[in-house]
């Protein structure tokens, strides 16, 4: 495992540029999920605007056509964008490689997407997983200090490790691929969406507890359901792998989940492996627009540190 700056400063990132005397510029988040978009504007490390549109199923077309229509009323004059995507990227960080959940991106130059979005040149763009970009957006607020585990949960599972602000590289962007996770739960078999069984996807994947429960699962789920004993198996594993001295838990379900909270760190905790640290803390995101601000803020800094 090794880590890499992706920022040179991650209290630079929640401060914005430094140069005191330029009018603060304006940087763009935009979060691709499976089921929407999600936008934020930044001003000087300030939200100035946020929001999302919905899709199921997007044709490039229908991402394009989103993008825009969230950007209305906004200013379009961004000095910086910041994209979060889904799945795996090409080595040259410009392409999707594979996206089971968007499977429209496969392929399509991130570059024009947002040039075509924006209808113009792209500006400065960086590209970002949810989960990092969550966990720069969490940092920046909370300034957690010591290792931070974020697991994004939402049509997919995404994880980022952060130490001190600083993202722990194992495969490209991500810490390792928490989502796919084998965490079987007995007497409950699953297959996740990459055919890969016991996933924790297949568990606790958006897809999977529509099927399961329906509409609204987050109102649904009950502390001892298969899904929340299959995240606190992946939490145990993560406890032996990361050591996090905190877990936060991110998404559009993630945040959600803060009434089994005491719930699930019981489940974590039982038995646990003395590797873990004592004093861990166990919590949920405050916003549906974490991974957006935090692309915002990330694409804003390095903008600044190019420049």
């Amino acid at each position: 495992m090794s880590h890499a700056e992706l920022t040179p400063s991650i209290d630079a990132v929640a401060q914005g540029p430094s140069d005191a005397g330029a009018a603060p510029a304006v940087s763009l988040g935009i979060d691709i999920g499976g089921t929407g978009v999600k936008l934020a504007a930044l001003r000087g490390g300030a939200l100035i605007g946020s929001t999302k549109r919905g899709y199921r199923k997007p044709t490039v077309n229908d991402l394009v056509g989103a993008i825009r229509d969230g950007l209305k009323g906004m200013t379009t004059d961004f000095s910086a964008v910041g994209l979060c995507v889904p799945g795996l990227l090409d080595e040259r960080r410009e392409r999707v490689a594979l996206s089971v959940n968007v499977p429209a991106l496969v392929h399509l130059p991130l570059q024009d997407l947002v040039a075509q979005a924006l209808g113009r040149a792209a500006p400065s763009l960086c590209v970002a997983n949810d989960s990092v970009a969550s966990g720069f957006d969490i940092f920046a607020g909370r300034q957690l200090a010591g290792r931070m585990l974020v697991l994004a949960l939402g049509t997919g599972v995404g994880a980022a490790v952060l130490d001190d602000g600083v993202p722990l590289r194992v495969d490209n962007e991500s810490p390792g691929h928490v989502g796919q996770l084998d965490v079987s739960v007995e007497g409950d078999r699953v297959i996740g969406p990459d055919r890969g069984a016991g996933s924790l996807e297949g568990y606790i994947g958006a897809a999977a507890l529509r099927r399961r429960y329906g509409s609204d699962p987050s109102s649904k789920i009950r502390a001892h359901d298969a899904p929340i004993r299959a995240l606190a198996k992946a939490l145990r594993i993560c406890h032996a792998i990361y050591r996090p001295h905190h877990i936060v838990l991110a998404g559009g379900l993630g945040i959600r989940l803060g009434r089994v909270l005491p719930d699930l760190r019981k489940l974590v905790q039982t038995d646990l492996t003395q590797v873990a640290r004592p004093d861990w803390t166990l919590s949920v995101g405050d916003s549906d627009y974490h991974a957006a601000r935090g692309a915002a803020r990330l694409a804003s800094q390095l903008n600044g540190a190019s420049n």
